[in-house]
């Protein structure tokens, strides 16, 4: 009888432990049926994606407000590169953060869409780093720079030196490569400011998100670079609805 209900208990915690990882595994994309007209069907946790304040969005008919200055404390790590099929991040070690309203928020990965999710005043752009950040309590607070084209960029180019040895789904970590996150923003740090979410699913609501006003230069080469591994992988704008758009 006891090795019955053991059997019985084994094979129940299988069947949930599968339909966990069936749900983990949930197939998504940027086209097609998996696409992000579909992302909120696609699994009962994806239902977020039709949510009101979602993200991206087109800046524009901003308000004056008097933002806090965001203070960086970034700091050099281990280069740690991950292709999820997705996207290519760059996950960071505990220690970097942002201190924005007085909230501590720690640097938890940064990574790129290619075109820009986000656009300024109708304009798109050729790519986007979005810098990921979560306090305390597990806010998440994101910090979008948008790349115009122009000169190769310095720190894209030793990142994306070893996009191939890259293995979907398998970090790739380098212990004698260290990079800083501070290497991927602009000198000005003015930027703008406004509620949304994820731009990708679960698409949860509830982020802070913080774009500076200022670009940075990539070459055509290195946005082909990234096109030709990942694809395009831009979520298409979304509704502002009544969200204020500060600057």
């Amino acid at each position: 009888m006891v090795k019955r209900t053991l059997l019985l208990l084994i094979t129940y915690i299988f069947i949930v432990s599968a339909a966990f990882a069936a749900e983990d595994n949930t197939q998504w994309g940027y086209e097609g049926e998996t696409g992000p007209e579909y992302w909120a069907e696609l699994d009962p946790k994806f239902s977020g994606c039709k949510g009101f304040n979602q993200s991206p969005i087109n800046i524009s008919n901003t308000t004056r407000a008097l933002l806090s200055d965001i203070t960086f404390d970034y700091h050099d790590v281990v280069f740690n590169m991950l292709n999820n099929g997705h996207t290519i991040q760059l996950n960071y070690a505990g220690g970097s953060s942002i201190s924005v309203d007085g909230r501590i928020f720690d640097l938890q990965q940064f990574h790129f869409h290619s075109p820009s999710e986000n656009h300024i005043n109708g304009m798109s752009y050729p790519m986007e780093v979005q810098l990921v950040h979560k306090d305390a309590d597990g806010n998440l607070g994101v910090i979008g720079v948008m790349f115009k084209e122009g000169a190769e960029n310095p720190m894209i180019k030793g990142l994306w030196g070893h996009l191939k040895e890259a293995v979907v789904g398998q970090d790739l970590v380098k212990e004698g490569i260290q990079i800083n996150a501070y290497g991927i923003l602009p000198s000005n740090k003015e930027y703008y400011r406004f509620n949304g979410s994820l731009t990708t699913p679960p698409c949860s609501e509830g982020v802070m998100w913080m774009v500076m006003k200022e670009p940075l230069e990539i070459s055509s080469r290195q946005v082909r670079q990234f096109v030709n591994l990942i694809g395009r992988n831009n979520r298409p704008i979304q509704s502002v609805n009544a969200r204020p758009i500060l600057r």
